[in-house]
């Protein structure tokens, strides 16, 4: 199955047919009428694909033909610049989370996420590999200056752009859950931004963290 859409950049979504695809595409033919988008449910096409050509972006379901880790691993030994990004279920366990990152997802979200938080997951990837902002969603503007983060901030920080819930990252740096709350309370106010969403695209967008 392939729908496409007049105008660059190309998202290629290889997902198989289910509600959280449907989301996905519609989310993205609203926000950027414009963007080119192929989908596959094939994992062969989908190889054949990135053979053919790069994509601004590729959003791929980790339930997709059988275990992630594999296929992504794959795929970055047929294009190791493409930029990935991969949809995960709603308990992603942190080793797990680790293997996808190191075999080439640049990013992770959950396939239930809400609108918002996939657009400006997908803006921030793709405003970064294309050096400007996408169309119809507007970023918070870069600063030239050092954002005043502490070291304990900074590695809260890179959890929260992973992804990880304040439980998690309560665990993973031995802090309380009250704490965790208290440094990301500290993070929206310095980087002078609302919503958690807002921070990740932030963060990404002035290079505070790597996806």
């Amino acid at each position: 199955m392939a729908l496409s859409i007049m105008g660059p950049p190309t998202v290629l979504v290889a997902a198989p047919p289910s509600l959280h695809r449907q989301g996905l595409l519609t989310t993205l033919q609203t926000q950027w009428p414009a963007l080119a988008c192929t989908v596959t449910a094939d994992a062969g096409q989908l190889q054949a694909l990135l053979r053919q050509q790069a994509f601004g972006l590729v959003v791929l379901d980790s339930t997709f033909c059988g275990p992630a880790v594999p296929l992504l691993r794959q795929l970055h030994t047929i294009r190791g610049s493409q930029l990935v990004l991969v949809l995960t279920g709603p308990r992603l366990a942190p080793l797990l989370r680790q293997q996808l990152l190191q075999a080439g997802a640049h990013a992770l979200l959950r396939q239930s996420a809400d609108p918002a938080a996939a657009v400006a997951t997908i803006s921030a990837l793709l405003s970064g590999a294309a050096g400007g902002t996408m169309p119809g969603v507007a970023l918070p503007p870069t600063s030239h200056l050092s954002i005043p983060f502490s070291r304990r901030e900074v590695e809260v920080l890179r959890l929260v752009v992973g992804d990880f819930s304040n439980q998690e990252i309560a665990d993973k740096l031995c802090l309380s859950v009250r704490t965790v709350e208290s440094h990301r309370r500290a993070l929206l106010q310095k980087a002078g931004v609302r919503t958690l969403v807002g921070l990740a695209v932030q963060a990404v967008r002035q290079g505070w963290v790597t996806p």
